[in-house]
């Protein structure tokens, strides 16, 4: 009886809806993405579990009116608001600049530029196949959705275009920059001259300096990819998931390269926010009929 109630309830709810309460719930459903989307790029999910239980904790003492456990969880919950701002301030502030320079959009269905994605692979390869021809050491590092904040804070910031002269240039062997790491995010050179984790593997083999160490390293902690040049043999290798590829022909590097940064690339843009949602539930939809056609 209750159940038929609660339908019943739902859909008068549901009749007196206008056009104000559907923007309403699609911009807090955009919200809650953007949310989202923000946890998983800076790891904090366990912060997220952290956050849902005081709030599920806050909730249960309301209803067993447990006073003052209600009251410290609601401090908890009002110091929290400020503590967030903090922790996110990064993220918050590339949010906020993307907002000013027009780019909001991409987050609502904008097209994630995979020709961007290209032709900064394209310049990676050309920049590290004239590097690996002198012998120059290099060390560039692409962001994915782990987060390198705490590497680009002993960097420079650059945020500059992704040119292979650029590229070419912080790794000259006289450049102020040339020793520490450079690391790409959202198609552009966020930064350069940063420090990266070395790997803790004991066994990896011994004539592995620290540049493939360190790319190694932070291939382990994250989901970056990271190409590297080698100063002693010329050779190009990629470091994904705490594995190194060794000896890469200029194709095989840019194929590689092209596989892991544009997985989802078929000539076809890839959005992101509401309208990736929906893309990805219309996709959903296709590979379902397929199945069921197949049967």
């Amino acid at each position: 009886m209750r159940i038929s109630e609660f339908i019943s309830n739902a859909i008068n709810y549901m009749m007196t809806m206008n056009v104000s309460d559907i923007v309403d719930i699609l911009l807090v459903a955009g919200l809650i993405y953007l949310g989202i989307g923000l946890i998983r790029r800076t790891n904090a999910i366990r912060l997220a579990r952290g956050i849902v239980f005081v709030l599920l904790a806050l909730v249960a003492s309301d209803l067993l009116n447990l006073r003052m456990i209600s009251s410290l969880f609601q401090r908890i919950v009002e110091l929290g608001l400020i503590a967030i701002f903090i922790i996110f301030q990064p993220e918050i502030r590339r949010l906020l600049e993307r907002m000013g320079s027009g780019k909001f959009a991409y987050f609502f269905g904008g097209v994630s530029a995979p020709a961007t994605m290209e032709a900064v692979i394209n310049q990676t390869v050309l920049a590290c196949t004239s590097m690996s021809e002198s012998k120059t050491g290099a060390l560039i590092v692409f962001e994915r959705t782990s987060s390198l904040n705490d590497a680009m804070i002993t960097g420079t910031i650059v945020n500059a275009d992704v040119s292979s002269e650029l590229l070419r240039n912080i790794f000259f062997v006289n450049s102020p920059l040339h020793d520490g790491a450079v690391i790409i995010r959202d198609g552009r050179l966020a930064a350069a001259g940063c420090m990266l984790p070395l790997s803790k593997n004991a066994s990896l083999s011994s004539d592995l300096g620290m540049r493939h160490r360190a790319g190694i390293g932070v291939s382990e902690s994250s989901d970056a990819v990271v190409a590297i040049v080698s100063e002693e043999t010329g050779s190009i290798s990629i470091a994904m998931d705490g594995m190194l590829k060794r000896h890469l022909t200029p194709d095989t590097f840019g194929k590689i390269l092209r596989s892991e940064l544009m997985p989802d690339d078929e000539n076809k843009p890839k959005r992101r926010g509401i309208a990736g949602l929906i893309d990805s539930a219309k996709s959903l939809k296709v590979k379902k009929n397929d199945k069921e056609e197949s049967k």
